[in-house]
């Protein structure tokens, strides 16, 4: 049959340094789930999720269909940053639990065929932790050089015009030792030197510490920030920025102060370092960038990151059109043997829901679970969890506080958990550290896990269609010609083709399709079973899978 493909790429062996010609890795095959441990579940009645609490939900995981769990930061922490402004590296903050409790999440989470990602914080540190502190000592202390400490520029003030992402200047005055240190965050989280190596021997050495304890892998944050100009050079202002509406971060582009050169070289070292355990190991890398720049951190000969975090779904207006154009681009830029990954949600952009509507939060689910590569699922966006609307004397978060009014904050994207109908939905005997969605006694897992037509049913079904067929986890993906609200794609492996047709609007839509196929399965209810012959009706907000003939 004719079914409009255009091109299909096809799935090609991994970079050298993997297993060209076996069997596909587990994070090719898999679904990652995110979960922000402050929120998923408190299990102590202090109002903030922990391990324990994660340990507690590990069968949930299983029963959605999961196949590992990133877990974001539990590290020792002053909480500036909640967890991103590390003191320790190798321990676990008390409010997350112990050490202990971190083996117990890896070792009953691979009982249940869950693998556990942890995140790994190379860019800063804490003002607080013990490197920092002596390193501000005096301009001659022994790890002085392990930050990055700058005069004055002539005449005063900082040494450049590099911003921080949390708002104002990157540089810090320290008046002790007459210096500014450099911070691309917040100015409690002061960057470590990556050129020196006594700095990246440190690192390494937190990075085997986590896998010796069972870690399966990694997800860098922030990766491209690690290295900065040699020169210290001011960054080029953005003639695209807008000023009063637009983050001020955006002012500047980020030529100098980010994304340099020698980060891959920095990024080799570390993937070697994850290699020494073996193939089973994965790197992920946290890049916000254009797409033609992100492919770059797979690395010469694929020895950068396994993959970098593609955000395009997040970021791209939700218009079919648009977003076929980039999955298409995205496809193309990818180097022979890399892995495509996507991403719909995160503890840092909006919700998914709040993004494109409830409707069609079913619609991205579907896109999400069937485009070729490694989805990302966060935690909440399996019921339809939207943002919440936090009251002023509620906010938490630091870029918020410091930018207040522009809509920057991240706390609507990071609270509690809706488990059930209860007081707290489940989360926590005590009030939450975040307040609760209004409509939590109706959005949670208690409610949805019975209702067929619900946003988990629909989760669990397509995670369970993408285990049990090998073209939707592993195989071909092709583009199909499709015009104004429709996205559609096919999927192939062995004998095997389904077609991806989604109608990324309201009204009602239609698809030429050359040959029959019956409807696999739909967002919307009474599409499953149904026959499929040369044209394919959608109603609107609605995506199906067709099995092809």
């Amino acid at each position: 049959m004719s079914d409009g493909r255009e091109g299909a790429v096809t799935a090609a062996p991994l970079f050298a340094g993997g297993n060209e010609g076996s069997e596909p890795r587990w994070w090719q095959r898999g679904v990652i789930y995110q979960v922000y441990p402050r929120s998923f579940q408190d299990s102590n009645g202090d109002g903030v999720g922990d391990l324990p609490g994660i340990l507690r939900r590990l069968e949930y995981l299983k029963w959605l269909g999961a196949d590992a769990v990133w877990i974001s930061p539990f590290y020792p922490s002053p909480m500036r940053d909640f967890g991103y402004d590390v003191t320790d590296h190798e321990a676990v903050d008390k409010a997350f639990g112990s050490i202990v409790d971190f083996d117990a999440v890896v070792r009953e989470a691979h009982a249940r065929g869950i693998r556990v990602i942890l995140d790994f914080i190379p860019n800063h540190t804490s003002n607080r932790h013990p490197w920092f502190l002596e390193s501000r000592l005096s301009r001659e202390a022994p790890r002085r050089d392990w930050y990055i400490w700058r005069d004055a520029a002539p005449g005063g003030g900082p040494p450049n015009n590099w911003r921080s992402a949390f708002g104002g200047s990157a540089w810090e005055w320290d008046s002790h030792t007459r210096q500014y240190y450099l911070h691309t965050f917040l100015r409690e989280q002061p960057d470590l030197n990556w050129r020196n190596p006594a700095v990246e021997r440190a690192m390494h050495h937190v990075v085997r510490f986590w896998l010796d304890r069972g870690a399966d892998g990694l997800r860098v944050d922030a990766v491209q920030k690690v290295i900065k100009d040699h020169l210290f050079r001011d960054d080029p202002p953005n003639p695209a920025y807008v000023e009063g509406s637009d983050d001020p971060y955006d002012a500047l582009l980020h030529e100098h102060s980010s994304d340099q050169p020698e980060i891959h070289d920095v990024i080799e070292r570390m993937r070697a370092v994850v290699d020494g355990y073996g193939g089973d190991r994965v790197m992920i890398g946290e890049i916000y960038n254009e797409v033609e720049r992100i492919v770059a951190y797979y690395g010469r000969d694929g020895r950068g990151v396994h993959f970098p975090y593609n955000f395009q779904l997040i970021k791209l207006p939700w218009d079919a059109r648009v977003i076929d154009a980039a999955i298409r681009r995205y496809e193309s830029l990818l180097p022979p043997g890399a892995w495509p990954n996507w991403v719909l949600g995160n503890h840092d952009r909006a919700r998914v829901a709040s993004r494109v509507g409830p409707a069609q939060a079913r619609v991205a689910a579907m896109l999400l679970l069937t485009l070729r590569g490694t989805p990302t699922l966060y935690y909440g966006d399996e019921l339809g969890m939207r943002n919440v609307d936090i009251p002023p004397e509620r906010v938490q978060d630091p870029w918020e506080k410091n930018l207040p009014g522009r809509g920057l904050g991240r706390d609507p994207v990071r609270t509690p958990m809706q488990w059930d109908g209860s007081r707290n939905a489940g989360f926590s005997d005590v009030e939450p550290w975040l307040p609760l969605s209004r409509d939590c006694s109706r959005v949670n897992v208690r409610a949805q896990e019975r209702d067929p037509t619900s946003m988990l049913t629909l989760h669990r079904a397509l995670l369970a269609l993408r285990r049990r067929e090998p073209a939707l986890s592993m195989g071909d993906w092709a583009p199909v010609q499709a015009e104004e609200s429709v996205l559609a794609f096919t999927r192939s492996h062995g004998g095997t083709r389904f077609l991806v047709a989604l109608n990324m609007g309201p009204e009602p839509a239609s698809l030429r399709v050359g040959g029959p196929g019956t409807v696999e399965l739909g967002t919307l209810p009474g599409s499953e079973g149904q026959p499929v012959d040369r044209t394919l009706r959608l109603r609107g907000d609605e995506g199906v899978i067709v099995r092809l003939a």
